[in-house]
């Protein structure tokens, strides 16, 4: 049995584990260019929402109607989507975990901000630390500049990290590459590049920089790519 990651294009990211749950996080496809489907063609028996910008709800709140997934965010951004007319949400907050179906999730710290779509209050961004039922940890660091206490997620001992490489956002290939000497993941994947001009990046550079300075295994996946576990 294997858990599959897919990336989607831009912080999309849909993970099936090994015991069939469908896991969707940050579901951006309807505006984003890099996106490899459309949002009425995914499916997800649990949505997760990093933070409140638009790139990152994106499509939630219509494929939470339409599948009857749960959203998992912290507490501002529930509330906020509860709001919306969502009906199932389940809040968390940095720090905290809890066990879902699916595995442990627990929310991490993120730099970054959270306003939502419609100028809202979006409390604070996150990452996202899961362990799965069969014991895999993945971390997904979504749209964060580099901060010291990756040491601390990268002690959980780490079969994957996916962790933005875009800049003027989010960290750039430097600071990721920094980040995956944090992280210390066994793998990891680029996200949150390439999607506008504006975040353009070569991540196949990175990659080599990554394989030859780090002991972690880079993979670069094209939008819907596929990476088994």
């Amino acid at each position: 049995m294997t858990t599959k990651i897919t990336w989607y294009g831009h912080a999309t990211i849909g993970v099936e584990t090994a015991d069939g749950y469908k896991i969707l996080i940050d579901p951006f496809f309807t505006g984003n260019p890099a996106a490899s489907t459309t949002a009425d063609k995914v499916n997800a028996d649990f949505i997760v929402v990093s933070h409140g910008h638009g790139d990152h709800v994106g499509d939630a709140i219509e494929i939470a109607k339409r599948t009857g997934a749960p959203i998992i965010s912290n507490y501002e951004i529930t509330n906020w989507l509860t709001a919306q007319g969502v009906e199932k949400v389940h809040p968390q907050h940095l720090g905290g975990g809890f066990k879902h179906p699916f595995g442990y999730l627990k929310l991490t710290l993120a730099l970054h901000g959270s306003a939502l779509p419609d100028g809202s209050y979006g409390g604070n961004p996150a990452g996202i630390l899961l362990t799965t039922n069969d014991g895999l940890k993945l971390y997904f660091a979504q749209d964060t500049g580099l901060f010291g206490d990756m040491r601390l997620i990268g002690d959980e001992g780490l079969d994957l990290a996916m962790v933005p490489i875009g800049d003027n956002f989010t960290m750039g290939p430097d600071d990721a590459l920094k980040a995956v000497h944090f992280l210390r993941p066994k793998h990891v994947i680029p996200i949150h590049y390439n999607t506008w001009p504006l975040i353009a990046q070569d991540a196949e550079a990175w990659a080599k920089r990554v394989a030859a300075e780090t002991e972690a295994q880079p993979h670069v996946l094209q939008p819907g790519g596929v990476f088994t576990l």
